[in-house]
């Protein structure tokens, strides 16, 4: 099945491009099937690119997927223009009697800053509490992992000495392969992070299994095993060039940075790196729509009864 998205949305043109399925709001309400709502709350300076990467990902699957863009009221981007956000963004306030299947966090350029010094994260905490009783699960990606976990069990994140960048490869863990069906023992990830979130700490929690884990990288997915929320401190929705541009951005603006390790070709950055964790990325994606689409509710309005 296609992803409904708006029909105006810049970022439609380039998933026909890559001939991802996309669905009209007419011909979707024709379809007699109650399509899994997902909210992409979208904290990432470049947007447009970020909404073409988990729209491919959440394309590649059977269910028809709806997926709405969310945006902080009490910070407004400098990377997008206003008039861009306020026609394809929705706040808190403006979606706050909806319900949804599941809530998407993305990572934040502000890992390096407190997490109570982040100029929208007193509405974060207000986004994550409205979620236990409007959305059914989460998914928490880089920072937007560590928020969540910081708000739910404050468990902290750690400052590295340096980034860590580029390609790693991680082992996953058997006793979870419903989730991670398909993976080869062994899979990469794209990671670009200044923290990092210690097993020691999650081991202080029996309700927490480590999925993929690295031993150069650390931890790279996690689940809460009591609500399955989802928690992936790492990148596959990354494109090809992702960690490329961030490289020369960082060049570019005289930052202290070293080259992403295994990801140029014989380490050229004149020669074009090839995107070899995309299966990955579509495979997870694929597997958790279909095990969130076996245990949602059919009726998500029944979410505001549940216990927490």
């Amino acid at each position: 099945m296609p992803i409904k998205i708006p029909s105006k949305l810049p970022a439609k043109k380039q998933l026909e491009i890559e001939q991802v399925q996309l669905i009209s709001s007419d011909t979707a309400l024709t379809q007699d099937i109650r399509p899994m709502k997902v909210l992409l709350l979208n904290l990432m300076p470049k947007k447009r690119e970020t909404e073409i990467q988990f729209a491919r990902l959440l394309g590649n699957s059977p269910l028809q997927v709806e997926l709405t863009l969310m945006t902080t009221a009490s910070y407004k981007p400098k990377n997008e223009e206003h008039i861009y956000l306020n026609e394809f963004y929705y706040t808190l306030d403006e979606i706050k009697n909806n319900f949804y299947d599941a809530l998407i966090i993305t990572g934040a350029p502000v890992e390096t800053l407190p997490f109570e010094e982040v100029a929208y994260w007193n509405e974060l905490i207000k986004i994550f509490e409205w979620s236990k009783k409007h959305v059914f699960q989460r998914i928490g990606v880089c920072w937007g992992a560590q928020a969540l976990l910081y708000h739910q069990h404050q468990i902290p994140k750690y400052s590295l000495n340096n980034k860590i960048f580029g390609i790693f490869s991680h082992k996953i863990n058997p006793a979870k392969l419903r989730l991670m069906q398909g993976f080869t023992d062994i899979f990469p990830m794209p990671i670009s992070r200044h923290t990092e979130t210690k097993e020691k700490d999650i081991n202080n929690f029996s309700k927490f299994d480590i999925l993929a884990q690295s031993d150069a990288a650390g931890i790279g997915m996690m689940i809460n095993n009591m609500n399955d929320d989802l928690f992936i401190f790492n990148h596959l929705e990354y494109d090809f060039d992702t960690l490329h541009q961030e490289y020369q951005r960082d060049l570019n603006s005289n930052q202290k940075i070293l080259m992403p390790e295994n990801y140029y070709p014989d380490n050229d950055v004149d020669k074009a790196p090839k995107n070899v964790w995309r299966p990955f990325a579509f495979l997870l994606f694929a597997n958790w729509l279909n095990q969130l689409y076996q245990k949602t509710p059919y009726d998500l309005s029944t979410l505001q009864d549940r216990k927490i």
